[in-house]
């Protein structure tokens, strides 16, 4: 029978890059920590936004867009659709790319569709505690999860009636740059 030792990892710079990270000592391979991908969509019904109340932390109780890690093998739309699907047993039509969203302080890049929903039948899923359909002046903005759902539903403002546009940005070195 084989012994399948662990790794013995120290951190270090490995030969030809420029930081410092997590280095097997026995095998030389490289621990890269890469951030994590999150898809989502302001999807619509109508003239309604679908938000989920969230039933799992972070943010247990606000309300948020259908959004999650993108999974091992499928595309950002794809996990887009999932993910309504999970959280609100929402039937999604993607249109385009709305957004990207840089979050550095935590490791994420976000892919934000704008989507139409197939029809108005919703649920919540295992995720959510509650799932409904907001006119614009009906959404609950003190209740909001994250500020990159404010940013989704205000870049979904900004391009509604547009057919086409380039995918809006966001990131929250801007801030640390006096940008934003």
């Amino acid at each position: 029978m084989e012994t399948i030792t662990q790794p013995d990892f120290s951190t270090r710079k490995p030969d030809g890059d420029d930081r410092e990270r997590e280095v097997c000592q026995r095998c030389g391979f490289v621990n890269y920590e890469n951030p994590k991908i999150v898809v989502g969509s302001v999807a619509t019904w109508e003239d309604r936004i679908l938000l989920c109340r969230r039933a799992i932390n972070p943010r247990d109780g606000y309300w948020t867009l259908p959004a999650g890690y993108l999974e091992l093998n499928e595309s950002p739309e794809q996990g887009a659709v999932r993910e309504a699907w999970e959280e609100a047993r929402a039937r999604l039509v993607i249109d385009q790319l709305l957004a990207t969203y840089a979050i550095t302080r935590i490791s994420q890049v976000q892919l934000i569709y704008r989507a139409r929903l197939s029809s108005p039948d919703i649920a919540a899923g295992p995720e959510s505690r509650e799932v409904g359909l907001f006119t614009w002046d009906q959404i609950p903005f003190d209740d909001i999860a994250f500020p990159s759902v404010r940013w989704a539903l205000e870049h979904f403002r900004q391009t509604a009636g547009e057919s086409r546009f380039a995918p809006l940005t966001y990131s929250d070195k801007e801030d640390d740059e006096g940008g934003l």
